[in-house]
This record gives structure tokens, C-alpha cells and sequence, in this order.
């Protein structure tokens, strides 16, 4: 305690009379009667929540960088036939380059339209999808909240609420004060 407090509480302690302290007692009294006191909660419970519905999905495009496999197998292919085209040993090679260039070309424009899907025509499917969310679910509740207790104490018959059940006594305090004279 605040050594500055302390003679200010002493004194006010000095002006409590000793009855009031010294009048007071405790007692185990029997119990009548307990009575539990309901109240009505509210309770709040999450729910997920699902169903099904139509939905239209479109073939996946892949995007990103293009294979290099379909330019490149044109261009080998191409080269081939150039090659066997030509008479002699230069019509042989000047054949070959030109056939793989134009076949690497067919290779690319192959391998773009295979990317974009099938022309300018989409298609699209109809597909069911599970679609979720989270309700809450608001119930009414009777719950215990306290108890009413009657017991007995020197021949009369007394109430009180209490927060938990007592057993077959409750600790009653009794305190003796004087009343005034006039």
C-alpha cells in the first residue's frame, strides 16, 4: 500500500464501528426448493449450403509459347520432297532449302491454328457445377442461467438467485447490527 494512503486508511478504518465488524456469523441452512431460471439464447450455427447448376464451358486454349515440333518436322519433311524434286546436285539443294523453308511455314501455320481452337467456331458444352456458400443458421435456445434457491433460516422462509445449483445446504452470512434508539 502507498505509504502515503496508509494513515488515511487507517483512520477511515478507525471510524467503522467494531460492532459491524465483529456482528457477523455464518450458518449451513437447509434447501427447500431450487428452481432453475431459463432464459432464451439465440444460437448462431454456420451452414454450408450446395447445389448444382448448368453452366457453359469452353474448350481450354493454351496459351503461352508455341511448340517449336510442328515448324520443325514441316521443315525436315519439306527438305525431303525438295530434295527429291530436284535433277541434279545443285536443283537438289536449292530444293531442299526452299522446301524446308515453305514446309516449316505449313509447320507454324499448323501448329497456330491447332492453338486457337477450330476457326472462328467456338464450342462449348453445357456442364453442371456445384456452387457453395455459407448461411447461418439462427435457432432459439432455453438455457440455464441461474437458479432460484429457497431455504430456510431461523424459522422463516427465504429466496435467493444463485449462479450455480446448490447441494442440500447453502452458507447463509448473518450479520447483527443494532438499530437506532430514538
Amino acid at each position: 500500500m502507498n505509504r502515503t494512503l496508509a494513515p488515511l486508511f487507517v483512520s477511515a478504518l478507525a471510524l467503522v464501528p467494531a460492532v459491524a465488524l465483529a456482528d457477523v456469523e455464518y450458518h449451513d441452512v437447509p434447501v427447500l426448493d431450487v428452481e432453475p431460471i431459463m432464459t432464451a439464447v439465440e444460437v448462431v450455427e454456420p451452414q454450408e449450403r450446395c447445389w448444382f447448376e448448368k453452366a457453359h464451358a469452353s474448350p481450354r486454349i493454351r496459351r503461352g509459347e508455341p511448340s517449336a515440333t510442328t515448324p520443325l518436322l514441316g521443315a525436315l519433311i519439306g527438305g525431303a520432297v525438295g530434295n527429291a524434286v530436284g535433277h541434279n546436285k545443285r536443283n537438289k539443294q536449292i530444293g531442299a532449302i526452299v522446301g524446308a523453308v515453305i514446309g516449316g511455314s505449313i509447320g507454324h501455320d499448323i501448329s497456330r491454328h491447332d492453338r486457337a481452337g477450330a476457326g472462328s467456331v467456338r464450342r462449348s458444352r453445357t456442364v453442371q457445377r456445384e456452387v457453395c456458400e455459407v448461411v447461418d443458421r439462427i435457432s432459439v435456445e432455453q438455457r440455464i442461467t441461474g437458479y432460484m434457491v429457497t431455504y430456510r433460516y431461523a424459522g422463516e422462509t427465504y429466496r435467493a438467485r444463485m449462479t450455480r445449483r446448490p447441494g442440500e445446504s447453502i452458507r447463509v452470512r448473518v450479520r447483527v447490527t443494532p438499530v437506532a434508539v430514538s
